[in-house]
């Protein structure tokens, strides 16, 4: 069984940062792709970044140049630096990853998600 832990949610003023973390555990052969998703109150989930087993990255066109995903590959985590954050980035950030459990099956594991509310 593989379980990703998110931590680091919490209040925050606007303007401010926060960094995200999100470590995998369980019986993991190795992880592909790691992303942050968002759901804010009343909307759909949304993709926020994604990072390749090498480090490639994507993000969010309206995300870009705020937010910073990192990877750490020794300790199976996954990063999100948030800076400048505004009230319109409240939401609960979840962490999801293609995890191989042996070289021919990989799931799709989610985590359980940690709030960010952005408000002075």
């Amino acid at each position: 069984q593989v379980q990703l832990v998110e931590s680091g949610g919490g209040l925050v003023q606007p303007g401010g940062s926060l960094r995200l973390s999100c470590a995998a555990s369980g019986s993991i052969f190795s992880i592909n792709a790691m992303r942050w998703y968002r759901q804010a109150p009343g909307k759909e989930r949304e993709l926020v970044a994604g990072i390749s087993s090498v480090g490639s990255t994507n993000y969010a066109d309206s995300l870009k140049g705020r937010f910073t995903i990192s990877r750490d590959n020794a300790k199976n985590t996954v990063y999100l630096q948030m800076d400048s954050l505004k009230p319109e980035d409240t939401a609960v950030y979840y962490c999801n990853a293609d995890v191989a459990r042996t070289p021919y099956r990989i799931l799709e594991v989610w985590g359980q998600g940690t709030l960010v509310t952005v408000s002075s």
